[in-house]
């Protein structure tokens, strides 16, 4: 996923509870599936930004280095400038961009 392309909302809004509930038939099942949609884009993201962060890792740790090492602050603030995780999910969601497989349905 492409994480710096997401027109997800950055700041909260009211959502509609009618429109979320209406892609499952359940909004108790439409929260489990955003919420687990979530911790996967939190896992992504946060790997993404580990790897970045150790590319301007130095080997040595001085004090004066960690305050002044710029490269890792500024892609520090780029991630703190995405919105949220659970922003992105309900985004995918309400555009019908995630596939919802519910095993006690197919059962049935």
């Amino acid at each position: 996923m492409n994480f710096k392309t997401t027109n997800a909302e950055t700041s909260t809004i009211t959502r509609d509870l009618q429109a979320i509930e209406d892609v499952t038939g359940n909004i108790y099942e439409s929260v489990v599936a955003v919420a687990k949609r979530s911790n996967q884009i939190a896992v992504d993201l946060k790997e993404e930004l580990v790897n970045k962060i150790q590319e301007f890792a130095s080997t040595t740790d001085n004090l004066e280095e960690v305050f002044e090492n710029r490269e890792q602050i500024e892609i520090s603030r780029f991630y703190e400038r995405l919105p949220k995780t659970n922003a992105m999910a309900l985004k995918e969601f309400l555009d019908e961009k995630l596939f919802i497989k519910n095993p006690d349905a197919d059962k049935a």
